[in-house]
């Protein structure tokens, strides 16, 4: 499925009605419940799921399996606090978080955003809350990287920009500023640009960019099998600012330079201004977006990016570390077998492996 407005979503493969493939997905969520047991179930960013596609099965593991530790997993930030309230009064959300779930962890910082004074969770629902930190994510290989410069016929002297934009469907702006910015003023000497349209960008679009960027020595490509790969091999990245590619890049300490998507939701114009603010990457309002004002951002990343690079080796990526002492703290307390040891049905981060994650896309 994927997201049209805020309250519509549509399927992205299926050739079915939304409802169908909502129904589909609710069966499956529940069959899921029924067949494996679960001693965890974590339910990841929307409280009731999809059009509450999972409520019916967080019900029957409160009634027909109460062991099992039901868990909701919120981002640092979900949007502005006036419309985030809004939203979750109207649904219910707040009395369903107090209901259906034993804890809820947010994968942020309480001192860089806090969801309990901003979206003003009830006492009772704040109780449960507990603040992870930002989950860390993989880093390539020195060899890796090495191989995707080599790929790209980046020599060891240049300085890449990648530029990306995640699905692409709405990435047309960032991207023609970004060509317009080089070809009205020439790239610094020993540039080279990346353009990372997305596979939902435009086919028409995306030949007029890779034509574009031929003529000022960037590559241009719809997908790239190993984007923390093509991270690593950059010395600036440009993104929108997504939790998934910002936590992507800041685990490489890469200079960010994020442009935000503002509609449908404010999460991340909100999440660039408070990791700008603390120091983390620069960021750039869309209203604010021009050919020069990029082109400056840019070019002072290159020449001083190294003040990011220091301060993000300071970020708060303790997420997996503090989710692992959360799920062995919880399996002691519950009684579940092998609680405090290590297991060898222990993924490679040490989280135990019949754990289900549900994400809600």
């Amino acid at each position: 499925m994927f997201k049209v407005t805020n309250e519509q979503y549509m399927p992205l493969s299926m050739r079915l009605d939304a409802t169908e493939v909502l129904e589909i997905r609710k069966s499956i969520i529940m069959a899921t419940t029924v067949a494996f047991k679960p001693d965890f179930f974590i339910v990841d960013k929307a409280p009731l799921g999809l059009k509450r596609e999972v409520v019916d099965a967080l019900q029957r593991l409160k009634s027909e399996r109460p062991s099992c530790t039901t868990i909701l997993g919120l981002r640092d930030i979900m949007d502005g606090a006036a419309s985030t309230i809004e939203d979750w009064r109207s649904k219910g959300v707040y009395e369903a978080m107090g209901r259906l779930y034993d804890s809820i962890w947010v994968y942020g910082c309480k001192d860089f955003y806090d969801p309990v004074a901003e979206y003003e969770i009830p006492y009772a629902v704040a109780q449960k809350i507990f603040f992870t930190g930002y989950i860390p994510r993989q880093i390539p290989l020195g060899r890796e990287v090495e191989s995707i410069r080599e790929e790209l016929k980046i020599a060891e002297h240049e300085k890449l920009v990648l530029v990306t934009t995640g699905g692409g469907a709405d990435g047309n702006p960032v991207i023609e500023t970004f060509l317009k910015a080089f070809e009205e003023n020439p790239p610094p000497k020993g540039m080279r640009g990346v353009i990372v349209t997305g596979p939902f960008f435009p086919p028409k679009a995306f030949n007029r960019v890779l034509k574009r960027g031929e003529g000022l020595g960037f590559a241009t490509l719809k997908f790239h099998r190993f984007m923390e790969g093509l991270i690593g091999a950059a010395q600036v990245v440009i993104s929108m600012g997504g939790y998934n590619t910002v936590s992507e890049i800041i685990s490489q300490k890469k200079p960010l330079l994020i442009v935000p998507r503002t509609v449908p939701r404010e999460e991340q114009l909100i999440r660039a201004q408070v990791l700008c603010n603390r120091g983390f990457c620069d960021y750039l309002h869309p209203g604010e977006l021009s050919p020069e004002a990029l082109r400056e951002r840019v070019v002072r990343l290159l020449d001083n990016g190294v003040h990011y690079k220091e301060k993000m080796a300071s970020f708060p990526f303790t997420g997996l570390n503090v989710i692992q002492q959360q799920v062995l703290r919880h399996r002691k307390e519950s009684g579940i077998r092998g609680a405090g040891t290590e297991s060898p049905g222990n993924d490679p981060q040490g989280v135990p492996a019949h754990i289900g994650k549900l994400h809600q896309h």
